[in-house]
């Protein structure tokens, strides 16, 4: 495993400041499931951000369109979901007018 250090992203990010905020948000991300873009070589998601930097695969452009994507594929599963629930809602009264309906009949 080689040892990555803070020079080495700064090669690619100059504001260590930056740098530092980068790698902890694309770390959460990877904690929570992010797909790694180097291999994971059994290191923590906070060094694995920090090859990631340091070869040049992540800053804040690219972290910026992974999020966007991420939140747009969440919006999508809600929409799903919202579509789902509304279809069931309106299955549900429908059947209760029906049993209503028999119900006066009787």
């Amino acid at each position: 495993m080689a040892r990555i250090t803070v020079e080495d992203c700064l090669d690619k990010i100059d504001n260590r400041f930056d740098m530092t905020l980068i790698a902890a948000e694309r770390a959460r991300q990877i904690a929570m499931g992010g797909e790694p873009m180097v291999p994971v070589d059994n290191d923590k998601p906070t060094v694995i951000a920090l090859r990631e930097i340091a070869e040049g695969l992540i800053n804040r452009d690219i972290l910026d369109q992974i999020k966007e994507a991420a939140v747009a594929a969440d919006e999508a599963a809600a929409e799903e979901t919202s579509e789902a629930d509304e279809e069931e809602a309106s299955a549900d009264t429908d059947v209760a007018t029906v049993a209503v309906a028999k119900d006066e009949a009787a």
